[in-house]
C-alpha cells in the first residue's frame, strides 16, 4: 500500500477546483485501491484529494490538527468534512486545544512522516502565513520525502 499526503491551497476559484479534480483524479489512478491517503480534510485541496482517494477505492486517515479544528473551517464546508471524516479507516488527533497555524503545521509534518509521498496542490509561490503549503513542501523536502506537485495549466489562486 502506498500512503500519499496532501498539501494544498483551500478557497480555490471553481474553474481551479474543476481543473486540480481532474489533475489529482489522473495522478491518483497510478495507484490503484492499493492507496492510503493522509488529510486533514481541510476545504480545498485536502477534500479534492481526500475524494478522490475514497472513490477509488483507497482508505483514508484523518489528521486533526486541534480540538476545535471543526468549527475554525468555514460554515459551508462542515457537511463535507462530517461526510469524510465518518469513512475514514483511522482518525488521528493532535493534542492541540485551538486550530492555529502551528496545530496545522504540525499536523502536516505527521502525514509526512507517515506517508511515502506529498502530493502538493500548490501554485509554486510562498506560504501566505506559517503553515502553507509552500512550508509543507520545504518540509518534505527537507526530509527528503518524494513530492509530486499539481498544478494544471489554466489554474489560478484568488
Amino acid at each position: 500500500m502506498t500512503r500519499l499526503a496532501v498539501t494544498g491551497h483551500r478557497g480555490l476559484p471553481q474553474q481551479t477546483t474543476e481543473l486540480v479534480q481532474h489533475a489529482l483524479r489522473s495522478e491518483l489512478g497510478k495507484y490503484g485501491d492499493s492507496l492510503i491517503g493522509l488529510s486533514c480534510i481541510a476545504d480545498g485541496a485536502d477534500t479534492l484529494f481526500a475524494r478522490a482517494v475514497l472513490d477509488q477505492g483507497g482508505s483514508l486517515i484523518v489528521i486533526v490538527p486541534a480540538a476545535n479544528y471543526r468549527e475554525k473551517l468555514p460554515e459551508e464546508h462542515h457537511a463535507d468534512y462530517d461526510e469524510l471524516f465518518g469513512r475514514a479507516s483511522e482518525i488521528i488527533r493532535l493534542d492541540f486545544p485551538d486550530s492555529t497555524s502551528e496545530s496545522h503545521m504540525t499536523a502536516s509534518v505527521k502525514m509526512i512522516e507517515l506517508a511515502d509521498r506529498l502530493v502538493a496542490v500548490w501554485d509554486g509561490k510562498p506560504a501566505r502565513g506559517y503553515g502553507g503549503t509552500a512550508d509543507v513542501v520545504d518540509a518534505a523536502r527537507e526530509r527528503d520525502l518524494p513530492v509530486t506537485v499539481i498544478w494544471p495549466d489554466g489554474a489560478e489562486r484568488d
